[in-house]
């Protein structure tokens, strides 16, 4: 990449990852796409021959990435990027004539860079340049195809300089006959035998058990191949790392019989119980042998996948067979609790792995692992990290990526135990869907849930004490953090959208169930405004402080141009039957709070005043003096107050805000914002609170025109209409103990 910065066409890193963001929203294939080129398409007219044209370059990125708008100034950088390109790396004989670019060449790139499977890319590839359609490839043909799979390897990060004898030798090896040529039985069953290009490909998941789920990874550090024994050598050492077993090789020793990986499953039910150490082939780094406790030296010992004892290859069988699993024992679902079962035990289809077992955990044994679910989309990059790094930690079999089929098929594999916890890695959008997917499960308990907050917001995680997003820290203390939790039941709130004209067309309800809070106004018509920005320019919101200066620029437009001014006229406020008087109130904004945080960390209820018959206040079902909500905490209420242990209770208590966090009160607490300048005074500490409306456990809003409104971060724009919200039923949640620091404004 060096060598090519210095040309015109140089792409930074920053244009590799905008390209990257651009890719990821789209949902076109490059297949669906290229055929408009060809003669007959609809922009043959922009290709001459296999050439295309910069304008026809730029109708391409617009169709396959489907930006309307797409940045003249970013199509030409990557029109310019594709022709130097072709002036290092391509014969002059094949170079296109006019100043163009190959059609076929672009599109080859961008197959390897998009989402799907090896073999389908394979063939697609193959299909590509096979030009006269006669089933083979020559060995130009097969050079072009390797020199796309380099760029593409060099914007990935990989020693393209390790990879080119990888490839070039599988190509010598398919080409038995030593004809030249290429079919495209030899050209898939050579690529699919190829680790380095099967993970260049994007393989995700395993075949079958045994296998490893390699990633390409740079080392900070000495690191020996566990194949050939060498150090990793080269710019970055960098080698095929397993997320499961950490076993490491070379690119180019991938393919020559590496060790398997760790058994995440017994094979018959006879071996259930058996606590069994699974030795690795590994680097030690000199720890001592826990049987004859002499340093191992390098590649001389082997580590247990489970429990992490090192031992001498002499003293595996020596020490101790059994074992424990570690320190992470109380998270771990272990490899002999896993069993397969016939088709005829079990026809459901949802906890098929790849290679076609049927499992099954058994209940009998007395364990409580942790199921883990990962977005893998939240917090940028940030998901994709957790997801491996987890995989490292525990089973493979009881982590889940919520992208390939959502939560369904991890709930029902630990249907069977009596007792489980479940982590959910992801936004306040992301509990909401394991929240649901609990409720329409089948199983016996509802375990209880931790979170680790992933991307924005977050206001969830914050009032459960684990953050208001996480920062990289090493996850195995994440784990003892939820060894330590406490469960908390959390209220949850069915709510029901009536337009009052079936024929006004709205924006669809994105939720019918609020875990956290539901506004109109003045924060849902910044949310609104934020939404419709990201969903068309996903470019510009490609990291954390963008998207909160984004969000900064549109609070900001929206204190000067005040749409949602005058609120009070639009609405009208029912409380257990009861109207909510908003005269003498200019208000912009109101807020149905479940919790105590919103707009990531936000209190918009506020700290309370200690006065003489507050407590009987509270006995009542629905509270609208503004006096008596001055004495009134979030959540405090007579059927609450007995609920929840004295312990528990004290732990609950912010020691700054002065309220005690009860989210499974059964109530509702009303707020009325001024504007976008109240809820930045709130948020940063200059105001204390909005306005107190109202403490319910029902309520009824009528609008009588289109307004701005969101639920649980999601906005939309919703025709006049009656919204009614009412208790729906409560869901098991891990709360953290509390930190030293304690203090709600302490997890922003």
């Amino acid at each position: 990449m060096a060598a090519a910065d210095e040309t015109e066409g140089a792409m930074t890193p920053v244009d590799f990852i905008q390209l990257q963001h651009y890719m990821e929203e789209s949902s076109l294939r490059v297949r669906d796409v290229i055929k408009e080129f060809h003669p007959g398409g609809r922009y043959a007219k922009h290709t001459s021959g296999e050439r295309l044209n910069v304008e026809g370059f730029c109708l391409f990125l617009k169709t396959y990435l489907e930006v309307e708008d797409f940045p003249p100034d970013f199509c030409g950088k990557l029109f310019r990027y594709f022709q130097q390109a072709e002036k290092d790396g391509s014969p002059k004989s094949t170079m296109p004539k006019g100043g163009g670019v190959f059609l076929r060449d672009v599109s080859c790139y961008f197959s390897v860079l998009e989402e799907g499977q090896p073999r389908e890319k394979l063939e697609f590839t193959f299909k590509l340049y096979d030009k006269d359609g006669n089933g083979l490839l020559d060995s130009s043909e097969v050079d072009r195809i390797i020199a796309q799979m380099m760029r593409a390897a060099d914007y990935l990060g990989w020693d393209v300089t390790e990879l080119r004898p990888v490839l070039k030798d599988m190509m010598t090896a398919i080409d038995v006959d030593d004809s030249g040529t290429v079919t495209l039985e030899e050209w898939v069953k050579g690529g699919m035998n190829n680790v380095p290009l099967l993970v260049l490909l994007g393989l995700r998941m395993t075949e079958k058990d045994g296998q490893h789920i390699w990633r390409l990874k740079h080392f900070n550090k000495p690191t020996y191949c566990g194949v050939c024994e060498n150090m990793l050598l080269g710019l970055g050492k960098q080698g095929l790392y397993c997320n499961c077993c950490a076993y490491t090789v070379h690119n180019q020793c991938a393919n020559k019989n590496p060790d398997r990986c760790a058994w995440t499953f017994v094979k018959n039910k006879q071996e259930i119980g058996k606590a069994f150490h699974d030795w690795i082939k590994a680097d030690c780094n000199s720890s001592k042998c826990q049987v004859c406790f002499k340093k191992i030296k390098t590649l001389a010992g082997r580590r247990c996948v489970w429990c992490q004892e090192t031992r001498h290859d002499d003293c595996v069988l020596t020490g101790v067979p059994k074992c424990d699993c570690g320190p992470l024992k109380n998270h771990i679902l272990p490899p002999w609790t896993v069993y397969p079962i016939s088709k005829e035990e079990n026809t459901n289809l949802l906890n098929v792995p790849p290679d076609g077992h049927i499992l099954q955990i058994s209940p009998d044994l007395d364990i409580q692992p942790l199921l883990v679910f990962v977005n893998p989309k939240s917090g940028g990059k940030q998901g994709e990290r957790v997801l491996r790094k987890f995989q490292g930690l525990l089973n493979p079999r009881q982590v889940y990526n919520l992208t390939n089929g959502g939560p369904t098929r991890g709930l029902h594999f630990f249907r069977n135990l009596r007792q489980f916890r479940i982590l959910v890695c992801g936004g306040d959008g992301t509990v909401g869907w394991l929240l649901d997917a609990i409720d329409k499960a089948n199983i016996s308990v509802h375990p209880p849930v931790a979170v680790l907050p992933l991307g924005t917001g977050n206001d969830m995680a914050r009032c459960l004490r684990w953050g208001g997003g996480y920062e990289g820290s090493d996850l195995r203390e994440i784990l003892k953090e939820i060894e330590g939790s406490e469960i908390i039941p959390l209220d949850r709130w069915s709510i029901t959208v009536t337009p009052k004209n079936p024929k006004d067309a709205g924006d669809p309800v994105p939720n019918e169930i609020m875990n956290n809070y539901f506004s109109i106004g003045v924060d849902a018509s910044i949310a609104h405004r934020f939404h419709s920005m990201r969903e068309k320019h996903p470019q510009k919101f490609n990291s954390r402080m963008k998207n909160k200066l984004m969000y900064f620029e549109f609070a900001t437009s929206e204190s000067i141009s005040a749409s949602c001014k005058k609120l009070k006229d639009c609405l009208t406020i029912t409380c257990c039957g009861k109207p909510l008087n908003l005269d003498n109130l200019s208000l912009e904004g109101i807020a149905v709070l479940n919790i105590p945080s919103m707009h990531g960390g936000s209190n918009l209820w506020g700290e309370c005043k200690k006065a003489d018959g507050a407590s009987e206040a509270t006995h009542s079902e629905v509270i609208t003096d503004r006096e008596l909500l001055k004495t009134v905490t979030q959540g405090e209420s007579p059927e609450s107050s007995g609920q929840l242990c004295s312990s528990l209770r004290n732990c609950l208590t912010f020691m700054r805000v002065g309220f005690i966090l009860d989210i499974s009160d059964k109530r509702l607490e009303v707020v009325g914002l001024e504007g976008a300048l109240e809820m930045g005074q709130i948020y940063t500490g200059l105001k204390s609170a909005g306005h107190r409306l109202s403490q319910t456990s029902e309520i009824t809003i009528s609008t009588t025109k289109a307004l701005p409104m969101q639920i649980d971060g999601e906005p939309w724009m919703q025709p006049p209409c009656e919204i009614r919200i009412t208790h729906k039923n409560q869901a098991n949640m891990l709360i953290a103990a509390p930190t030293k620091s304690s203090g709600f404004f302490h997890h922003k």
